[in-house]
């Protein structure tokens, strides 16, 4: 199982990026994704989420209306849209595949892209 982020980088304040995570050896289209992200000393945060069935989403508050979640089942990969970059997301984003059949969990993490929000 391997779950690759890309996309992350150095950016001004109010610029954008877009972060995409591919996803390998699961069925991806089963998995709810989503993205974290963790800044030094903090702990991990919930960015934004979008499940397998409907597609439904969930945001961070502090980042609604800025970022957008979404998933392309055919090229196993999901993408969060970051615009009006604040230097308080300045993070290692990481993405995250769940699936829970019965009682097991089936918990997937990258190892994560830096996005660094600065003049």
């Amino acid at each position: 199982v391997q779950l690759v982020e890309s996309g992350g980088g150095l950016v001004q304040p109010g610029g954008s990026l877009r972060l995409s995570c591919a996803g390998s050896g699961f069925t991806f289209s089963r998995f709810d994704m989503s993205w974290y992200r963790q800044a030094p000393g903090k702990e991990r945060e919930l960015v934004a989420g979008i499940r397998r069935p409907g597609g439904s989403t969930n945001y961070l508050d502090s980042v609604k209306g800025r970022f957008t979640i979404t998933r392309d089942n055919a090229k196993n990969t999901v993408y969060l849209q970051m615009n009006s970059l604040r230097p308080e997301d300045t993070a290692v984003y990481l993405c995250n595949a769940r699936l829970v059949v019965t009682t097991t969990l089936y918990d997937y993490w990258g190892q994560g892209t830096q996005v660094t929000v600065s003049s």
